[in-house]
């Protein structure tokens, strides 16, 4: 005779000379292992006098992926972070490349003398090759930012830090009018992003520097507090985990 009777939610069916214990319900198992990941804190801190930082973008890409080159024309996504400060079309078009690992956006800008720190992580098995570039604007500028791009950070130890200094670029998508209504930031207030290109040289290069109404330059709305000298950020690459 088979009986059958409930305890903690399972069924006991006793069979003479047998017992059988089935569990309702559940699977013992558990999927597919997880990777183990790699921690990254990425401490981004502004140098200058006057010039608050957009939103940081980080990036964790193999090598093959650059940020900007020198020499050649930004890309839609660096123009938008370059003119605007909005990093959100760098880092969308940074996760559609198959050679980046992981991004992240800083929370806020970064007033001069600030820092933020942003935490990425990657799977250990990207370890080997692994970079990092970061990215932000000079946003009292019509189109400068400050970037590293491409450090090694894949042979860091856990616990061991790398600092960079990064000086200004300007990403040669728009002329430097140091006009207020074409300036983003809190010295000008006006527009950020505009998709035409009236740079002439429409090319990456090192920033020339802000000139300002203070040195001579009549039309700008620029004094020299935004004036800056490079290196304009420090960044520090630590591996946590």
């Amino acid at each position: 005779m088979i009986s059958l009777s409930s305890f903690d939610g399972r069924a006991l069916f006793l069979i003479p000379g047998l017992l059988l214990l089935q569990a309702c319900g559940g699977s013992n198992s558990s999927g597919p292992p997880q990777p183990v990941m790699a921690s990254f804190d990425v401490t981004v801190a502004n140098l200058t006098n006057a010039q608050p930082l957009s939103p940081v973008a980080v990036i964790a890409h193999q090598d093959g992926y650059r940020l900007f080159s020198v020499g050649s024309a930004a890309s839609l996504g660096l123009e938008e972070l370059a003119e605007g400060g909005d990093n959100t079309a760098l880092l969308a078009e940074a996760g559609a490349e198959p050679l980046v690992v992981a991004t992240a956006t800083g929370a806020a800008p970064i007033g001069p003398a600030g820092s933020e720190a942003v935490s990425l992580e990657v799977p250990e098995t990207e370890l080997p090759g692994l970079r990092m570039s970061v990215g932000s604007m000079l946003v009292n500028t019509n189109d400068g930012f400050s970037a590293v791009n491409a450090a090694e950070v894949g042979d860091l130890a856990v616990g061991e830090v790398i600092s960079i200094y990064a000086i200004a670029y300007d990403a040669g998508t728009e002329a430097d009018t140091e006009l207020a209504a074409e300036i983003p930031g809190p010295a000008g207030g006006g527009e950020g992003f505009n998709p035409a290109r009236d740079d002439l040289a429409d090319r990456v290069a090192m920033h020339a520097g802000v000139v300002s109404q203070d040195d001579g330059f009549a039309t700008s709305d620029l004094t020299g507090q935004t004036r800056f000298d490079n290196p304009v950020v420090r960044v520090l690459i630590e591996r946590v985990n």
